[in-house]
């Protein structure tokens, strides 16, 4: 009995020791054991922040660190005494090393806003630059160079700042490239000069489009015509007399298929090259004075001959055509296709110097960049070679040599925007709803009346916000009173275009139903349905009848700005003095002007200086009046404005001073190379 009771004491003995041992360990398991020094170090140090930066332009390099421009801000980054790794540039640190960055584009690596890694892009290389996109550029004995995902872009003259490849100088060498397998990592436009050559893409015949099916051509003198690759590797001369002709089919397959120029063995060893954009045909007089004459292309002139140099390249949809030659002599046939050579001499001067600015800022940022021409010969730019070249409009471009109108910072080329005829009033740049109308305060909507010139040459008044009733017009009222009468202090009262009236007897619902589907088409902002109280950008549907016409707002000198069309679905609104222009000009009805004239508009209304009369048969529009005046958009100088003015014994800078507020002529050669 004793025995057991022993082991039942010693049972109970063992099953406290195990619950206090359970106890224990638990306890232990919720402390955490004490780190060592090393560990508890090491656990504490902060987790490094690296940072990689591509294509950094590096401006100076010195014991203070590196001053670099990284996305359009300069910073100073100190750099590390060390790296500490095995590949460490040699001389890391050192002032050899140092120097050895200045001025160069390089990758960067940051190790807690400490530079620790730099790879330079040392290749670099430059050469004309003939055509440029958003995908690369075409380099002149390089050929087609990408751009790399990363590029960026510097301009390193004047202010340092991002470019992009719109601001290549087309035809230009101004800039280097810098490279990395091959593709361009980093445009650095180098350096400003005085561009004197300028690339006109030449459209077909009456101007349809800006390809060719066929060139046909002679020259008055000597000439050549050469094959050129862009890497050099095709070169092939073929040399012409004088009157000799030469034509140019075009061919799916490229200048192998459609030109005589190479042989079998060039054919075969080229046949890739000589397929594509990477071969052009230059077409060069012997004579720097001889011309080309394109017979397939037909003008007012009838068949125009070309100075300077004919370039052709070859795409899938036909034939380019791109005329180099000097900005002066461009000038010789564009001043009389714009203004006729019988003009008073200042006013073929005045107009010399906006035609020689208005092509210098596309020069700058050309219009075709990506097919190597800087603008066309059109309207849609300035009409080149459409007139012969004339005596009078030449003394004029030699008597303004160089000279350009420049902003009051005596540096950026204003935007010498020109018209035909105003009503009495010119506008304002917002009327093309481009978001750019604020950049060019300098055109002002003036009243182009004798009182007017008066006081702002005499400095009496600096804008014409402040001539009483020019705000007005904005107001239906007032501009209808206005545009019903005439002054005959206007400088253009006596012109044909003064005064104008269209009346369509028959409106064509489905003619206005094309014409807002293809503005719609064209710019989807700019032509809106309404959709309850809002107005939204979408597809133009059907309609069967027109229920109401009107303009809804005015902008500056009393343009239509915004145009309400109520139909039997839907109600649209037209935007901008163009589009208005477009969808109210039915292509049949003839415009008379206030000599009694009557002229044809096939597509555009003269002008969108008008007021609206509607003709009903019960709820449908049947029919309307255009009261209007003017021909053109209204923007900048008036060219019979300044013909009146000429002939009043104003000169050119009054006129220029007159059109554009604040803006200067400078001679832009003699700047350029001052720079």
């Amino acid at each position: 009995m004793q025995f057991k009771a022993f082991i039942c004491l010693l049972g109970i003995f063992l099953l406290l020791l195990l619950v206090l041992a359970g106890l224990l360990h638990a306890k232990n398991d919720g402390e955490e054991e004490e780190p060592q020094p090393s560990e508890r170090e090491e656990e504490e140090k902060p987790i490094p922040v690296v940072e990689q930066f591509r294509n950094v332009w590096i401006m100076e390099a010195g014991r203070d660190g590196l001053l670099c421009y990284i996305e359009g801000e300069e910073r100073l980054l100190r750099v590390a005494a060390s790296t500490g790794g095995e590949t460490e540039d040699a001389g890391w640190g050192t002032d050899v090393w140092l120097l050895s960055l200045r001025e160069q584009v390089a990758d960067l690596e940051l190790t807690d806003s400490v530079v620790t890694g730099v790879s330079i892009k040392a290749r670099k290389v430059s050469g004309r630059v003939m055509a440029a996109d958003q995908d690369g550029i075409w380099l002149e004995g390089y050929g087609r160079l990408e751009f790399a995902e990363d590029a960026r872009g510097y301009r390193l003259y004047r202010e340092l700042m991002p470019v992009t490849y719109r601001d290549l100088r087309i035809g230009y060498d101004f800039a280097d490239f810098c490279l990395e397998e091959g593709q361009i990592c980093a445009i650095l436009l180098a350096r400003e000069e005085a561009m004197e050559n300028i690339r006109v893409l030449l459209r077909n015949s009456d101007y349809q489009g800006i390809y060719h099916q066929r060139v046909a051509l002679t020259c008055d003198t000597d000439f050549t015509v050469r094959l050129l690759s862009a890497g050099g590797d095709l070169d092939t001369v073929t040399s012409y007399g004088a009157g000799e002709s030469l034509e140019i089919p075009f061919s799916n397959t490229g200048w192998s298929g459609s030109a005589g120029f190479l042989d079998d063995t060039q054919v075969e060893e080229g046949a890739e090259a000589a397929s594509g954009q990477d071969v052009r045909l230059l077409v060069t007089p012997a004579a720097r004075t001889g011309k080309i004459i394109v017979q397939s292309i037909h003008r007012s002139q009838g068949i125009p001959a070309y100075r300077g140099s004919l370039e052709m390249l070859w795409t899938e949809e036909g034939l380019i055509l791109v005329n180099e030659l000097s900005l002066e002599e461009y000038l010789y046939s564009v001043v009389p296709s714009e203004m006729p050579a019988s003009y008073p001499p200042e006013a073929l001067m005045a107009q010399a110097i906006c035609a020689r600015t208005y092509a210098y800022t596309h020069m700058q940022r050309a219009g075709y960049e990506e097919l190597g021409a800087h603008v066309d010969d059109s309207s849609s730019y300035q009409v080149y070679n459409n007139i012969l070249e004339q005596e009078a409009a030449t003394a004029a471009v030699k008597a303004t040599y160089g000279q350009m109108l420049m902003r009051e910072d005596g540096v950026t080329p204003a935007q010498t925007y020109y018209y035909s005829t105003s009503w009495g009033y010119g506008s304002d740049a917002k009327v093309w709803k481009n978001n750019g109308g604020d950049s060019y305060a300098y055109i002002e909507p003036r009243h182009l009346c004798r009182e007017e010139i008066g006081r702002v040459l005499s400095g009496e008044v600096e804008t014409a916000a402040g001539v009483a009733g020019a705000a007005d017009l904005t107001r239906e009222e007032v501009f209808a009173a206005a545009i019903r009468s005439t002054d005959p202090g206007d400088f253009e009262a006596g012109e044909e275009w003064y005064r104008w009236t269209y009346t369509v007897k028959e409106l064509d619902p489905d003619r206005i139903l094309g014409q807002l589907q293809s503005r719609y088409e064209a710019n989807n902002a700019l032509v809106l349905t309404r959709d309850g109280e809002d107005y939204v950008s979408s597809s133009i549907g059907t309609f069967q009848e027109i229920r109401g016409l009107s303009i809804l707002t005015r902008g500056a000198g009393g343009v239509a700005d915004e145009l309400l069309i109520e139909t039997d679905r839907d109600t649209y609104k037209v935007i901008s003095e163009y589009n208005i222009r477009c969808v109210l000009c039915d292509g049949e009805t003839k415009v008379q002007r206030q000599d009694g004239s009557r002229v044809a508009m096939n597509t555009l209304l003269p002008s969108a200086f008008f007021t609206i009369e509607i003709a009903r048969e019960g709820e449908t529009v049947v029919g309307y009046n255009l009261t209007g005046g003017g021909f053109g958009h209204g923007v900048g100088m008036s060219q019979n404005g300044a013909r009146s003015m000429a002939a009043e014994g104003y000169g050119a800078g009054d006129i220029l001073r007159f059109f554009y507020a604040g803006c200067i002529v400078k001679e832009i050669y003699d700047d350029a190379e001052a720079d």
